[in-house]
């Protein structure tokens, strides 16, 4: 009977955490046609995750949060254009060439991180990167741009 109690267990804190995770989109026409449909704005997210310590910053006090996760689920639609040096960490030819597409529209300069929101046609409201702040001042930073 133990075993059966645990598995459940296991299960449900398993579930649980896919829910909190971060719903990151890798497609921009998807992003956009969810944000349209939902009348919201995208914040695409250009980012080193393997190499870029503001980057891994970034993630980990702000977008890794519970605080950030559960108010963006509401509020807007996440993309995220990955760049990653290490071999292991390689994107698909495919989703690299799409990241370059985003980083030559959006990111020209190439900074990273790059925090761009976008509405749902693809117009830039604003721009940030990594701030130490707390996930609440990062979201009230983000929605400045939506006013």
């Amino acid at each position: 009977m133990r075993p059966f109690f645990t598995t459940i267990y296991v299960s449900f804190l398993l579930f649980t955490s896919l829910l909190s995770a971060q719903d990151w989109q890798t497609d921009f026409l998807v992003a956009q046609q969810i944000a349209a449909e939902n009348n919201k704005a995208i914040v695409l997210v250009f980012q080193g995750s393997d190499w870029c310590a503001p980057c891994i910053k970034l993630d980990r006090e702000i977008w890794s949060t519970d605080t950030f996760k559960n108010y963006a689920k509401q509020h807007y639609i996440m993309l995220q254009a990955d760049f990653p040096r290490r071999k292991k960490n390689q994107l698909s030819e495919a989703q690299t060439k799409a990241n370059a597409k985003l980083a030559e529209k959006y990111n020209s300069k190439g900074y990273f991180p790059l925090v761009v929101v976008l509405d749902k046609e693809g117009n830039v409201l604003g721009e940030s990167s990594y701030n130490k702040m707390s996930p609440k001042d990062y979201i009230k930073q983000l929605n400045t741009f939506l006013n």
